[in-house]
């Protein structure tokens, strides 16, 4: 029995909303871009868990998760000063 569920658009699409999140300018849309980008990260991950994807992309999935975790908090951090 296959419990493999097919890759879901949105989230194979996860390098666009990463890179809207890291490049957007507007201050008040960023805390949104990032936990957009990283529930397709973390969704895109699941599906790649489940055996729809490469090594490579797993790799890049977890990079992309650190770098937006450290933007948020530098993020944050900067809104706090």
């Amino acid at each position: 029995m296959n419990t493999a569920f097919p890759p879901c658009p949105k989230h194979t699409d996860w390098k666009t909303l990463y890179r809207a999140a890291i490049f957007e300018s507007n201050k008040s849309v960023v805390p949104q871009r990032v936990s957009e980008a990283e529930e397709a990260v973390l969704a895109r991950g699941r599906e790649i868990f489940y055996g729809h994807g490469t090594a490579e992309e797993q790799e890049a999935l977890e990079d992309a998760l650190y770098a937006l975790r450290a933007f948020r908090t530098a993020w944050q951090r900067t809104e706090a000063a």
